[in-house]
């Protein structure tokens, strides 16, 4: 009896020991640091952001176009390279003033079905711990404008199934890493000639928290629905999840007074949540153009009235 007794009681033991085990690892990362949780709320017409020449890894840019725009960007756009390092000192310094770091990762020099097999696995484990120990919201995006043609990672050089599968892979390794704060942005190209079907780059809605659509104003005949909106109606057959223009800007040749005030009509009427500008400088013909705003007063204007007018008077980042 007494040993039946042991036994049993060698049993429950074990299975509490168990049972401990599997909840020390429910809450915490492999690492053992506990998982970070931060989630933007998808509100519409909520988000102003910005690319802007100089930041990372200053500050100064982006003050100046806030003073400009009469608004506080809430997300800060900039392309980190393969085997980059999550750039924590920055975001710590944005995050002071109140903006969200919104970082598109490029595998410029890595194979993408590679990356699907977890050959990079370790440098992606270490970006995600990174990012985890940040502890505040992160926008992410990977391989954007996949659907265009002038990226190696993208159509008519990788097919649609290999970066769909590197696309869950990577996100399927952050979130085994416990970094449950950043918000996944699925971006695309806008539709146009040459650009292939976007669907077929589609990871599925669980692995996507936002789609980010990029999108220019070329020409005085573009419009948002020719930009945006043909796009947007093709996302919207096959998901639900919010919209963000997330890479745009009004060109000089374009008439930009005019063309900015539609850009913000049509993102508020497309119920997307909001925009993010491309404040640089190209040059090099239509599609490289001054795309500052701070270089037109009519740009600044018309900029500034459609901030005022159009997106909500606080955003959700604080």
């Amino acid at each position: 009896m007494r040993s039946r007794l042991v036994m049993i009681l060698a049993v429950a033991l074990a299975a509490l020991a168990s049972a401990g085990s599997a909840m020390r690892l429910a809450g915490s990362g492999p690492s053992g640091s506990p998982p970070a949780h931060a989630a933007l709320p998808p509100e519409l017409a909520a988000y102003l952001g910005i690319f802007e020449t100089g930041a990372p890894p200053g500050y100064g840019p982006v003050a100046s176009f806030a003073q400009m725009a009469g608004r506080q960007p809430n997300l800060l756009g900039y392309y980190s390279g393969w085997v980059q390092p999550f750039d924590t000192s920055f975001a710590e310094m944005i995050h002071k003033h109140g903006v969200v770091p919104f970082v598109q990762i490029d595998p410029t020099d890595a194979s993408i079905a590679a990356i699907a097999a977890g050959t990079y696995d370790e440098y992606l484990r270490s970006y995600a711990d990174s990012v985890r120990n940040f502890r505040h919201a992160v926008v992410i995006g990977f391989g954007h404008e996949m659907n265009a043609s002038w990226y190696s990672w993208g159509y008519r050089h990788v097919p649609a199934a290999t970066f769909v599968a590197a696309w869950r892979h990577l996100v399927t390794v952050f979130r085994a890493q416990g970094a449950d704060n950043v918000t996944w942005v699925w971006t695309l190209e806008g539709d146009q000639p040459g650009t292939g079907p976007v669907a077929s780059w589609w990871p599925g809605a669980q692995y996507v928290t936002w789609v980010g659509i990029d999108g220019y104003y070329y020409r005085g005949s573009d419009t948002f629905a020719s930009v945006f909106g043909t796009t947007i109606s093709q996302v919207r057959a096959f998901t639900s999840k919010p919209v963000l223009l997330s890479e745009t800007a009004v060109g000089p040749d374009a008439g930009q007074f005019a063309k900015i005030q539609d850009l913000f009509h049509g993102m508020a009427a497309y119920k997307t949540l909001g925009l993010v500008w491309f404040d640089k400088t190209q040059r090099g013909g239509i599609y490289r153009q001054d795309w500052r705003i701070e270089d037109g007063l009519q740009a600044q204007v018309s900029f500034r009235l459609g901030v005022r007018d159009e997106l909500t008077p606080n955003g959700p980042v604080s």
